[in-house]
């Protein structure tokens, strides 16, 4: 995904604004690398630097190491308590405002927001658009959760997440004054792509090369195969490797797919969700009214554990109740079923 295809912009976003974008930055001008007689950009000066060469440690540089299995990546880096400030100025800087801003859980979620470079640059966008902005839309929001998870070695785990939103149209407006489609907010599918791009940008942030970011992100796939299983007549996810990955991938899962995360033990390897059953009912109004409407929702949220244990290269994922007891019913089936999906 090139750089100029993402461009996001809050409603009413008071972030930073930058003249150049932070992985667009040029190197300074200095005659200490300038060569006699020859032109110098940025890319032969990489090449000439060999110690930094990403040939050495394909998916690490430095402090950064990248991580990938399937369609999740992860990043490991340096201690949290260095790392929040720069990764929360990383989402000011990107044209985001932060709705959820929590260092104690080491949780920060941006709002949704559009990304303007989707819209078409024609004639008439160049010479109008731009005086009425709010007139153009793209149809589509999206918002990023970053979760920072210390490491026993001292190391961050960091992980980006990306749910997105898409009007859709639901016919014609019965006994209305005024005749015309009316239109709903819905979930659309997670964009992976959008995950490594906000990666890789946030590499470039904490320190890494342009070309060793696209590396990075380039990095070959760890393919792992999930299933679902009935185990003791309960549903459970089940595994091929050990618990410190599973545990991360399962957590990124849970992100990714929509849950709300309360709280995790990784000593027990359990993770404390809220889950929200799915709406049946045609007429339920969309994902905005239900936002900023003062109405409260009328189906509660359920809170459930998730389980991840593990033995050996194995590992299980099973859903347990508020109170820990195992869980059975129709939403624990869904809810392992969604996590298998993501993993896949």
């Amino acid at each position: 995904m090139e750089g100029e295809r993402v461009d996001y912009k809050s409603s009413g976003n008071k972030g930073p604004s930058l003249d150049i974008p932070p992985d667009l930055t040029q190197l300074s001008r200095d005659t200490r690398y300038v060569v006699p007689g020859t032109a110098v950009t940025a890319s032969s000066y990489q090449i000439g630097q060999p110690t930094q060469a990403v040939t050495t440690a394909a998916n690490a540089v430095g402090d950064v190491k990248i991580e990938r299995a399937g369609t999740q990546r992860w990043l490991i880096n340096r201690p949290a308590d260095k790392l929040w400030t720069p990764v929360r100025d990383f989402w000011l800087e990107n044209g985001f405002l932060l709705a959820q801003d929590q260092e104690n859980l080491g949780i920060m979620e941006t709002d949704y927001a559009e990304n303007r470079a989707k819209l078409p640059q024609d004639f008439i966008r160049s010479t109008i658009g731009k005086l009425f902005e709010s007139l153009y839309s793209t149809g589509e929001r999206d918002k990023f959760r970053t979760r920072l998870e210390r490491r026993p070695d001292g190391g961050t785990e960091i992980y980006i997440s990306h749910r997105g939103m898409v009007e859709v149209v639901t016919g014609v407006k019965a006994g209305s004054a005024s005749t015309g489609d009316s239109t709903i907010w819905q979930p659309r599918p997670t964009d992976p792509e959008l995950e490594a791009e906000f990666l890789r940008r946030l590499m470039v942030r904490l320190g890494v090369t342009q070309e060793q970011s696209k590396a990075l992100i380039a990095a070959g796939v760890n393919r792992q195969t999930s299933r679902v299983a009935m185990v003791n007549n309960l549903p459970t996810v089940q595994l091929d490797e050990g618990f410190d990955r599973a545990w991360r991938r399962v957590g990124l899962a849970l992100d990714r797919t929509g849950f709300t995360v309360e709280d995790r033990d990784r000593s027990q390897g359990t993770y404390f969700v809220r889950y929200v059953e799915p709406v049946t009912n045609k007429s339920e109004p969309g994902f905005f009214s239900k936002l900023f409407s003062g109405a409260s929702a009328t189906t509660p949220p359920l809170k459930y554990r998730i389980a991840v244990k593990s033995q050996g290269e194995n590992t299980t994922v099973s859903v347990m109740n508020a109170q820990g007891a195992p869980e059975s019913s129709a939403n624990a089936q869904r809810i392992v079923q969604v996590i298998a999906d993501d993993l896949k």
